[in-house]
């Protein structure tokens, strides 16, 4: 009889576990599995286990292609199973391609005389999953914010970020959820960070994958009015509850989508959008709304200069689309602009109701995660 030995942490068997199972159990007769304790998974993962060790056991037993179930206890790395593996002294040790311990497991195999036998990648039955992946599905949130931003856009690119520079932004609600998402697709709100949130995923590192920067997914994941200092990686230097905003913002839909890569390569004034995100980091430090919308308006002047179209409000933008009587405060293209979404403030939010009674705007409000 060819006996046939496997180890890992299998924290929380999936199907690509099964996969491998069978196909180690297809080298010979019997199949030994050992998992790493609840001790050695915290001392080696510094992670919790999902299961008892008796539970996780159990399951594992109750598989048809394992014949044996044993329990790693051991505190070398890598090898937590050696103490059985001498006692067992099986016939072959089957590895994955990606096993990172081929050193240590190979001098186990020649104590007992036991073939290393690493298993060449097939092609997966299933998509492929980690425990880690299903453990951040299991937290990701049931629903998360959008964002604007305010002053700063670009400069969390790391080829494009600055010393003593900022990035403003702020979380929104309505907020979405996998099934239900009330804001048009491709707007510039940061949909990309918040979907990789609610999938369990790494937002921060699926933008810099893309070439854009990270301030959607921090912000979504933060919550409130949120000052960062600009670098290659985030840094979160004042949150505010965002109060002084209640009331005073509006979304306008520009008609037409927004494509954030596809704009990155753009000349534009760099030292502008530095000096805007200036103006709003002090304006979130004194709850200053006036001092923000300047801010704004700076933001826009850099839009403006770089091609975009005027939004209603300017003196040579849509005419008849905003109330007579009605001048918001400020007003800019989210995200990268050349479509999506555009933000307003406005001085009271009777002004922003009456904003919000034409077609194609939307009030919103500043969203805080309770923590």
């Amino acid at each position: 009889m060819i006996r046939v030995f496997v180890s890992g942490c299998y924290d929380i068997v999936h199907a690509g576990h099964l996969q491998f199972f069978r196909e180690a159990r297809a080298l010979g007769d019997h199949l030994t599995v050992s998992f790493a304790s609840t001790d050695v998974l915290w001392l080696h993962k510094h992670r919790r286990s999902s299961l008892p060790d008796e539970h996780k056991q159990a399951l594992l037993a109750g598989l048809r292609m394992v014949d044996d179930v044993v329990v790693g206890t051991g505190t070398e790395e890598g090898i937590d199973f050696r103490a059985d593996f001498l006692r067992l002294r099986p016939d072959i040790l089957a590895v994955t391609e990606d096993d990172k311990y081929t050193p240590l497991k190979k001098a186990l195999c020649a104590e007992v005389g036991a073939r290393y036998v690493v298993l060449p990648k097939t092609p997966p039955q299933f998509t492929p999953i980690s425990t880690t992946q299903i453990v951040r599905f299991i937290r990701a949130p049931e629903a998360a914010p959008l964002r604007v931003d305010f002053a700063g856009g670009w400069l969390d690119v790391p080829r494009y970020a600055r010393d003593g520079a900022f990035v403003v932004n702020c979380a929104i609600s309505p907020t979405v959820s996998l099934r239900d998402w009330p804001y048009e697709r491709n707007a510039g709100l940061g949909g990309s960070g918040a979907w990789a949130l609610l999938n369990g995923r790494d937002g921060v590192n699926a933008e810099l994958d893309l070439g854009v920067g990270w301030q959607d997914p921090v912000i979504i994941a933060e919550s409130g009015l949120c000052v960062w200092r600009s670098g290659p990686r985030p840094v979160l230097e004042l949150k505010h509850n965002g109060e002084f905003l209640r009331g005073r913002m509006a979304l306008y839909w520009t008609g037409a989508p927004h494509d954030t890569p596809g704009i990155c390569k753009n000349e534009r004034d760099y030292a502008a959008i530095a000096r805007a995100g200036a103006t709003a980091r002090d304006a979130v430090w004194r709850s200053d709304l006036a001092l923000l919308a300047a801010a704004v308006r700076q933001s826009s002047a850099v839009q403006r200069a770089e091609g975009m179209a005027p939004l209603p409000g300017e003196a040579d933008g849509p005419a008849g689309i905003l109330p007579d009587g009605v001048q918001p405060l400020a007003w800019k293209y989210c995200g990268g602009g050349f479509g999506g979404y555009a933000v307003y403030l406005f001085a009271s939010e009777s002004e922003r109701d009456r904003v919000c009674a034409v077609a194609g705007f939307r009030p919103i409000e500043p969203y805080l995660a309770l923590k």
